[in-house]
């Protein structure tokens, strides 16, 4: 993963709404051929358009973003009709119209919420959005994560499974001449036993690796969701990261925990904003008219109700100083949260490169030596200075040190995958 131009991409492209265009970045749903194998590539946009998590999330965000709007409106007006001054008992009982007391009403009540008040809670309902998309963004990235991580460990148990066979197909010819040279006199009875015993782990070991493979396409295709994955394709990437090159302001821009506990700080300032402004109590007017019968005259009322916050203290200041500890947990939860990442990725760094200069050494040393041998044995047995047992044995010594590079390598990119998937890429964060 690059950050060629992080600070300008951030700068110039906040963290926005993503609710449509979530899917855009990764969404196009990546035909493959299941002959030709599943890249690595077409595995991380095939999980993202398809993941349940992911789409549940959009879900969140589709809509709490409908609730913003009506964050910042007035509550709907109530309709009153009513019948005053009814008489129940006389020759007039429970007649309308034909007294002077009697009336009919019919008016309209509103609550007025103040521009303030309304401003604060469609700031609340935004931050509760931002909230959505930042566990949109979590979900992204976890499922990323796992897909990789999965992509890699099918890869390399195919790979393993291609060692490990010609390890058997080797052992089984090695065997054979052993059991030759046996019948010919030649060999004794313990190395044939012995040869018998290799060649039997080995295929031990091969049914491991093929298990181990079927194991990794489940994984894979439980996270791709794109059926029974059969096959893998492509080179797995270079184990190169510049994660842990990020300073930690870069990383708040792009590591999805730290995006995720920055907006709880955000929304619990929203909360405590909301929370003083409640400290004002609303208003509610209200205006009827109410007809009379006859020729009686019809009259208007008007009214405002008020509430009295006679109990401030104990009751409106008690939520904002609540709230108020709500947002103090939340910059405290960041402060542990960016520790906890920072050392994370530190780690991981550490690993990958502890990783790396061994694979070098092993690349450089002891997979060059045993190949060396290899040709030594091979060159003494064709001149007749060596023996058939010592070029077997050569061949069967490489091919463990191949596969025991290969587990390195597998080690390795694992790593590498979850240092490299610890944050998004800039652009997907800048298109949202």
């Amino acid at each position: 993963m690059s950050f060629p131009h992080l600070s300008s991409v951030i700068r110039r492209r906040p963290l926005r709404c993503l609710a449509v265009a979530a899917l855009v970045m990764f969404a196009s749903r990546v035909a493959y051929s299941q002959d030709e194998g599943m890249t690595l590539d077409a595995a991380l946009q095939i999980a993202a358009s398809r993941s349940s998590s992911i789409q549940a999330a959009q879900a969140s965000v589709r809509g709490n973003s409908d609730v913003v709007v009506k964050a910042g409106q007035l509550p709907n007006p109530k309709l009153k009709l009513s019948v005053e001054d009814l008489p129940i008992n006389g020759r007039q009982a429970f007649t309308i119209g034909q007294d002077n007391f009697t009336m009919r009403g019919i008016g309209i009540e509103q609550e007025w919420v103040s521009a303030d008040k309304r401003r604060a809670r469609t700031a609340l309902a935004n931050r509760t959005v931002d909230q959505d998309r930042s566990t949109y963004l979590e979900k992204v990235a976890e499922v990323r994560r796992q897909t990789a991580m999965a992509w890699l460990n099918a890869i390399y148990a195919k790979k393993a499974v291609a060692l490990d066979q010609a390890l058997v197909d080797h052992l089984s010819q090695e065997l054979t001449a052993k059991q030759a040279s046996y019948r010919g006199a030649k060999g004794v009875a313990a190395d044939v036993a012995e040869a018998g015993l290799t060649l039997g782990n080995a295929r031990d070991a091969l049914i491991d690796a093929q298990q181990d493979e079927k194991t990794a396409l489940i994984e894979l295709s439980r996270w791709t969701a794109a059926g029974n994955v059969l096959e893998v394709a492509g080179t797995p990437p270079a184990p190169e990261s510049q994660v842990s090159s990020l300073s930690v302001d870069e990383l708040a821009q792009v590591q999805p925990w730290l995006i995720a506990a920055r907006s709880a700080i955000s929304l619990a300032d929203a909360e405590t904003g909301v929370a003083r402004t409640n400290r004002n109590p609303d208003w509610t007017w209200g205006l009827t008219y109410f007809k009379r019968g006859g020729n009686f005259s019809d009259y208007v009322s008007f009214g405002v109700s008020i509430p009295l916050p006679i109990n401030r203290r104990n009751l409106e200041d008690r939520d904002v100083e609540q709230k108020s500890e709500m947002g103090t947990q939340a910059r405290l939860t960041y402060e542990d949260t960016e520790r906890q990442v920072v050392a994370d990725i530190q780690s991981l760094a550490a690993k990958l490169a502890s990783g790396r200069d061994r694979l070098a050494n092993l690349r450089q040393t002891v997979l060059p030596a045993a190949e060396q041998k290899v040709e030594l044995a091979n060159a003494a047995y064709k001149s007749g200075g060596g023996t058939l047992a010592d070029a077997f044995e050569a061949r069967h010594m490489q091919l463990e040190t191949e596969l025991q590079v290969l587990n390195l390598e597998r080690q390795v990119s694992l790593i590498w995958a979850q240092l490299e998937y610890q944050v998004l890429p800039p652009d997907v964060i800048a298109s949202q």
